[in-house]
């Protein structure tokens, strides 16, 4: 695997250059004794000398996200626990085990992956998804469902966060421009290289991946009365950095000792999962997705772009209740490049919502250093590490011979916006848990499932840092 973003690839600034070599997070050595060796004394004697005898140093994924320095190619071995590899053990285990010691095992497909796989096989959308989950459940998954419905409730919390923080932009000079923190590798880069500087300007909302997590390890674990330990939560996504991800400290349950998301495999990985099982997705029966989690039968998008639509319906929204204008068919102008758009809101001749969408470090940099001069306009900016967004993800299947990759990306693009299309304030079941689960709005419960805490990596410099 060698597909993480350009961003979590970066040392400084250049864009897509080779990883870093040198890990600073400090390693502690013990030292056990080994087999002995012979040794000659000086007067002739032989004797046994113990040869120290060196353990194998670990790292985790946890320490490469509290390290100051960047993701490195040696990372990559480090990601073990995330692979389908690892998926597979754990269906092994869980299939021969005994009963009682069995987990309930959940997986949740991002409808960008689901895009990515159809296009490699030549499906609907969802024709490919009811087939995925058949084959999944071949393998001994209990239930499949889609991210949709979570992503519905991650757009609506990051609209209630804009609203609130555009009423405070006179008290607090940090409140906009609302940054979109969906993307792991932007946030990991914000992190690292920004810090204290760019986080006040990040949203908290957790992204929709993040958002099943609580969904499935609280709400549904609650509703059938399985413990969050006994529930194995598995998520098939566009891009390696969702590892990173679901990895943070910020979604581990201390109560039960596991992950809101247990392990993240990309649409390469299912690829390479059904060449492993020499399966013909296309061959299988479809098998319907778990609807208490989904969106339903069918696969849905959301207003706006194919990333999750973050801009779109937060602007909406934004010009409703700010406002009062009815809008939804937005005009974005390009500017730099097709990965920086912008779209603006006017009332009687004076523009008082201006929105952008940056995807690509190149773009993300400029961001950037506008904020850093004070010349930013925007008051919302969505935020992704690839270009041209999601479907674009390090971890999507790669073009058949023939085909570049702009080409792919149309033909996903066209693939999406054919979708059924879910508007999150319409949705009566986001409305139910928000009520019936959270405990409403802005009670403490929503805070802690929806929101996540980013912070600033220190820079810590090592001596006696180890060269890969």
């Amino acid at each position: 695997m060698s597909g993480f973003s350009g961003v979590l690839k970066l040392t400084d600034l250049d864009d897509f250059i080779a990883p870093s070599q040198e890990c600073i997070k400090p390693v502690k050595v013990e030292q056990k004794s080994g087999r002995g060796v012979i040794r000659i004394d000086d007067d002739g004697t032989e004797g046994v000398a113990a040869q120290p005898k060196y353990e194998k140093a670990k790292i985790t994924l946890n320490d490469c996200l509290a390290c100051s320095g960047c993701i490195t190619s040696a990372e990559v071995v480090l990601v073990n626990q995330q692979s389908h590899n690892e998926l597979y053990r754990i269906l092994s285990e869980n299939n021969s085990g005994e009963t009682s010691e069995k987990l309930t095992i959940i997986v949740s497909l991002s409808p960008q992956a689901v895009l990515s796989i159809a296009a490699k096989y030549s499906l609907g959308t969802d024709e490919c998804a009811q087939k995925l989950a058949s084959y999944f459940k071949k393998l001994g998954v209990h239930y499949i469902c889609d991210t949709n419905f979570a992503r519905s409730l991650s757009l609506l919390e990051a609209e209630r966060e804009f609203l609130k923080r555009y009423k405070e932009k006179d008290l607090n000079p940090k409140a906009l421009p609302m940054l979109a923190s969906a993307c792991p590798g932007w946030v990991c880069y914000a992190e690292k290289t920004h810090g204290s500087f760019i986080l006040p300007y990040m949203s908290t909302v957790r992204s929709p991946q993040q958002v099943m997590g609580s969904l499935v390890k609280d709400l549904w674990a609650t509703q059938k009365g399985i413990t969050p330990d006994k529930i194995y939560h598995v998520t098939v996504m566009p891009c390696f950095d969702k590892k990173l991800e679901a990895a943070r400290d910020d979604f581990h349950n201390e109560v039960f000792s596991t992950r809101e998301v247990d392990c993240v495999i990309t649409s390469v990985e299912v690829e390479q999962m059904l060449i492993r099982d020499e399966i013909e997705l296309a061959a299988l029966d479809p098998s319907p997705l778990e609807g208490d989690l989904s969106s339903g039968p069918q696969l849905t998008s959301h207003p706006g772009s194919s990333s999750g639509g973050y801009a779109h319906n937060i602007l909406v929204r934004a010009a409703k209740e700010l406002f009062n204008q009815d809008i939804d068919d937005l005009h974005w102008k390009i500017l730099r490049n097709t990965d920086f758009r912008e779209v603006t809101l006017e009332v009687n001749g004076e523009t008082v919502l201006r929105f952008a969408l940056a995807y690509g470090f190149r773009n993300i940099q400029n961001l950037v250093q506008k904020l850093k001069r004070g010349k930013s306009p925007y008051h919302y900016i969505e935020v992704m590490a690839c270009p041209s967004g999601c479907l674009n993800g390090g971890a999507q299947i790669r073009p058949e011979s023939g085909t570049s990759s702009k080409e792919l990306v149309a033909q996903l693009e066209e693939a999406y916006e054919r979708l059924p299309v879910s508007r999150p304030r319409d949705d009566q079941r986001v409305q139910s848990c928000y009520s019936e689960w959270l405990g409403g709005h802005d009670s403490q419960k929503a805070h802690q499932l929806l929101h996540a805490n980013y912070k600033a990596v220190e820079k810590n410099v090592n001596a006696l840092g180890i060269k890969w």
